[in-house]
């Protein structure tokens, strides 16, 4: 592992969560899985995959230890979606976010951003990529708000 690559992947993870989050998600003990190319795809810590870096974008799309990373560091709302409790557990299993469910996101979240899902009590449920923007989820009743990558509960 090189510190250019760990300096280099932080760097993305700022840019595209926010400050601090380049550290929170890499630590000095992540591990990398190069392509066949030598380019960075997959970063792992104890063994735990944290994130997979997309060469199509340049960006991340996070597993559930990398959600779980932001949604500690991240205070509420940022970088959350918001879904109704009654809907939750499907969520977990896994389950797209649709519009209708969506009770309150972080304002600054874009169509196409990596997210994540929590209960209306804060509680981590699923990970995934932002279909809607934060003001078309709250305003739209139908559609597809978050294409969900990872369930907390999924096995």
């Amino acid at each position: 592992m090189g510190n250019k690559d760990l300096r280099r992947v932080r760097e993305i993870a700022e840019y595209q969560f926010g400050k601090g989050a380049g550290m929170v998600l890499f630590p000095e003990s992540v591990e990398f899985v190069y392509s066949s190319t030598g380019r960075v795809r997959q970063i792992y810590d104890d063994g735990v995959r944290i994130a997979t870096l997309k060469p199509e974008e340049g960006i991340f799309s996070l597993s559930i230890e990398g959600a779980r990373r932001l949604h500690s560091h991240f205070p509420y709302p940022g970088l959350r979606v918001v879904v109704l409790d009654s809907v939750s557990e499907f969520i977990e299993k896994g389950g797209n976010v649709f519009a209708k469910h969506v009770v309150e996101v972080d304002r600054s979240i874009r169509a196409n951003d990596e997210v994540i899902v929590v209960s209306e009590g804060d509680r981590l449920l699923a990970t995934g990529k932002a279909i809607l923007g934060a003001r078309e989820m709250l305003e739209f009743n139908r559609g597809m708000a978050v294409s969900t990558r990872y369930g907390l509960g999924e096995k």
